[in-house]
């Protein structure tokens, strides 16, 4: 299924090294799952795109469609799903978050 959604999420995800599909924007995340996330992010110093879904809800809807996961955030790191909330907060406490940034060679400041 191809939709202009998909397309542009297909671009953001081919043009970026880390996507992050949120609620909100980066400096003003509407959730606490999202905020959460962002937090995670910046306290890796990776720098990341942030697209706020409720901006626009056939993107909202897409991104779903896309990953075939059902919740927002979804984070994207070098074009692969890498999870939600719960799994990058995991992947945090773990040393993953950082060793899979390491791995995929993105840049950290």
């Amino acid at each position: 299924m191809t939709t202009p959604a998909i397309e542009a999420i297909k671009k953001d995800i081919a043009d970026n090294d880390v996507v992050l599909y949120m609620k909100g924007t980066p400096m003003a995340p509407m959730c606490g799952f999202s905020a959460a996330v962002v937090q995670l992010l910046t306290h890796a110093g990776v720098k990341f795109k942030g697209v706020n879904v409720l901006a626009d809800t056939d993107v909202r809807q897409g991104i779903k469609d896309f990953s075939n996961w059902p919740t927002i955030p979804q984070l994207y790191v070098k074009g692969e799903f890498v999870g939600g909330c719960d799994i990058v907060r995991e992947m945090a406490e773990a040393g993953e978050l950082e060793t899979l940034f390491k791995d995929k060679q993105v840049a950290t400041v």
